[in-house]
């Protein structure tokens, strides 16, 4: 199967079902790909879901007719092709030849005629192509940054003009990828040696001494590393929030919902494979993961998987008291558009109102299993106050036995606010967007 075959029904799939990129990858059973294809597939699926809005512009304003009502595929077809021409820069005969066959193959012969003119035509004026002028400068922005406007608009009203322009060009990029070395299997020097000896382009982690980044993942992946459980992908902002955590050596945590897992094993990581983690999620299959990874890094003997439901687990009479809760909680995701480029155009409004419910009650449930004295880590991966700052300011009107204790000393101070939470943001920072706030439970039984 052709990659951009491949890439069209993968694409169907995402519009028509609802799918995650992550859940399509490999999905292609019935005609299976080899790595360069995949890497092909990855390209087109990734690249034309994120510059979707963008590429729908250009296409509606040299298609004669209404280019929303387009049957879907046709719609695809288009978009891959345009995608090839104006950002891979697949030349124009191979660009349109490719595109025009796939037409043929999976729409009709018909609709070849169609690619070819509208591709053509874009293609002799890809130097002089139209800009949005609706008088809005938010839809403005959000359609020539292919993001959807009411995200521009919250986000212009919070940030300004120019630094909203850089948060949607850092949401646009190719991301770069933070690998967590395990130093309970080898060391950092060495691990940096071995990256090395496979010729793998590697930079420092300018947060976290034991993280590089690398801006792909396949040398790393086909060296064996992370099945040997010598590294694991996980942005660094992840690892800052685990950190704020500071678990200790002996101590009792639980990481309330857990999967795939990636906090709690760094967690178990940084105490040394020494005390206990419970890793709490609801999802079984996904919960497989946090134990496939714990015993990958060896800390299998420490980390006891939990599969329940946070709040109805917190209530039973045997729930155990934790030294440190981490609540990373289920989020709007808004910080990580770089890595997942189809969750911008899977979020809306009204998803906000659903998730702090949520977050509230989750919230409740977790400060049930912090000891007296304990500390309580509310986190996520969204930029938005509505799913940090007010969950956080919400739950000590609820319950006051929990003060907002700084950050400051766990992370670097430029990702410190004046309030004392771990805040990063992607286009200042450079990693993915999160929150995290620490919160110590004063009352004495």
């Amino acid at each position: 199967m052709s990659s951009r075959r491949a890439a069209l029904r993968q694409l169907e799939r995402i519009e028509r079902d609802q799918a995650y990129i992550g859940q399509l990858e490999g999905s292609d059973a019935d005609a299976p790909l080899d790595a360069r294809t995949r890497r092909q597939v990855k390209e087109y699926v990734a690249g034309v879901t994120r510059w979707r809005r963008w590429l729908d512009f250009v296409l509606a304003a040299f298609y004669h007719g209404d280019f929303d009502e387009m049957e879907r595929p046709l719609q695809i077809i288009l978009r891959l092709g345009l995608y090839d021409l104006l950002f891979l820069r697949t030349p124009t005969h191979a660009a349109v030849h490719e595109n025009v066959e796939l037409a043929k193959r999976e729409v009709r012969p018909g609709a070849a005629g169609l690619v070819n003119g509208v591709l053509r035509t874009i293609d002799r004026q890809r130097d002089d192509l139209p800009t949005p002028d609706t008088g809005d400068p938010a839809e403005d922005l959000a359609i020539r940054q292919s993001h959807p406007t009411w995200m521009v608009r919250r986000w212009m009203a919070r940030y300004g003009a120019e630094a909203t322009q850089e948060l949607l060009a850092w949401n646009n990029r190719r991301p770069v990828h933070g690998v967590r070395i395990n130093t309970l299997a080898t060391s950092v020097a060495a691990f940096q040696t071995q990256l090395d000896a496979h010729d793998v382009a590697w930079t420092a982690s300018p947060y976290l001494d034991d993280f590089v980044r690398v801006k792909g993942l396949q040398p790393v992946i086909a060296a064996g590393w992370m099945d040997a459980g010598q590294c694991a992908v996980q942005d660094e902002s992840a690892g800052l929030v685990v950190r704020v955590l500071d678990p200790k050596p002996g101590e009792t945590v639980i990481d309330a919902c857990a999967a795939p897992g990636g906090k709690t094993i760094y967690a178990a990581l940084r105490m040394q494979a020494q005390g206990t983690i419970h890793a709490v999620d609801a999802n079984e299959a996904r919960l497989r993961l946090v134990t496939e990874g714990a015993a990958a890094h060896g800390v299998d003997g420490m980390v006891h998987p939990v599969g329940a439901d946070l709040r109805e687990w917190a209530r039973a009479d045997d729930a155990p008291q934790a030294d440190r809760v981490l609540l990373d909680a289920p989020c709007s995701g808004l910080g990580v558009l770089a890595k997942r480029a189809d969750l911008r155009w899977q979020r809306s409004p009204a998803d906000l109102d659903e998730l702090t419910t949520l977050q509230d009650e989750l919230l409740d449930a977790a400060a049930r299993l912090v000891r007296p004295g304990g500390l309580l880590v509310y986190s996520t991966c969204t930029i938005e106050p509505e799913e940090n700052q007010r969950r956080v300011a919400a739950f000590r009107e609820r319950d006051g036995r929990f003060a907002l204790e700084s950050v400051k000393g766990t992370v670097p101070d430029t990702t410190v606010t004046a309030e004392g939470v771990f805040t990063t943001l992607p286009h200042e920072h450079g990693v993915d967007g999160a929150f995290a706030a620490r919160l110590r439970r004063t009352d004495r039984v």
